[in-house]
């Protein structure tokens, strides 16, 4: 609990929700609370996966503009851009899935920490997209090389060089986020898919993540299937492994230890 966000736990799950009226922009005190938060939830035994939202029909307008005319130089944008980039990586590098739930406007920086999170559901109303080129830049955050990589890098270009708001549909035909849902069923959505991973055993759900992120950072098929590989290899030698197996055999639901 902070003064910008308050977190739920439920069934493993932590729902964090951001509460920075009017519009939760991610001002430099909002991005040193949600790391804080994410650096906390890492470590909690209790939580298996985490749940990002926003208060009111808004999940984040974008960076705090405000902030934007304190830049004075090259050098402080690169600082301003450089701390933003630095807690979206190490939220995309998460042990633990994070599920971002779109209840309304996404843009900008908003954009940008949504895709840094594994997994996106938005609101059929929610409002997406990269404007920043109206403001005479360009996404900062890790939107130039996320969006390129889940869209494809002439969509992301249009997108990214118009400013144009991306239609929610047109994000999820296109693996910008994974399902849209009526704007009211948006939370309770990302908290049921988010309680079901809960129950699939630790070792695995972190073993998941890093094959997929750090494969993705190779340079080939081959070197990133060595990292599968020893994802694998660490699998096996947890006894939820020998739970799953078991389980299967005996045709019953495996009790996870998460050891």
């Amino acid at each position: 609990m902070g003064q910008f966000l308050s977190v739920a736990i439920e069934s493993k799950v932590a729902t964090v929700t951001i509460n920075h009226p009017p519009v939760n922009a991610l001002s430099q005190e909002v991005l040193k609370e949600l790391e804080a938060m994410f650096d906390e939830l890492e470590t909690t035994k209790d939580v298996k996966v985490i749940v990002l939202t926003g208060v009111g029909p808004v999940f984040i307008a974008g960076a705090d503009i405000k902030e934007f005319s304190q830049i004075q130089s090259e050098e402080d944008g690169k600082k301003a851009a450089g701390f933003g980039q630095r807690i979206f990586t190490k939220i995309e590098r998460l042990k633990k899935p994070v599920i971002a739930a779109i209840n309304g406007v996404c843009l900008g920086g908003g954009m940008e920490l949504a895709m840094a999170c594994h997994i996106r559901i938005a609101s059929d109303h929610a409002k997406l997209g990269q404007p920043e080129i109206n403001l005479g830049i360009i996404p900062g955050f890790g939107g130039t090389q996320r969006l390129s990589r889940l869209v494809g890098t002439g969509k992301a270009l249009e997108w990214i060089l118009t400013g144009d708001s991306i239609p929610p549909l047109d994000a999820k035909a296109l693996g910008l986020v994974n399902h849209v849902v009526p704007e009211a069923e948006v939370l309770r959505q990302a908290q049921g898919l988010a309680k079901k991973i809960a129950m699939k055993p630790a070792v695995g759900i972190a073993q998941t993540l890093k094959a997929v992120y750090q494969g993705l950072d190779q340079l080939s098929l081959e070197e990133g299937l060595k990292v599968e590989l020893e994802g694998f290899g660490a699998c096996c030698k947890s006894p939820d492994m020998k739970e799953g197996v078991k389980a299967f055999v005996e045709k019953r639901q495996p009790q996870f230890t998460d050891l």
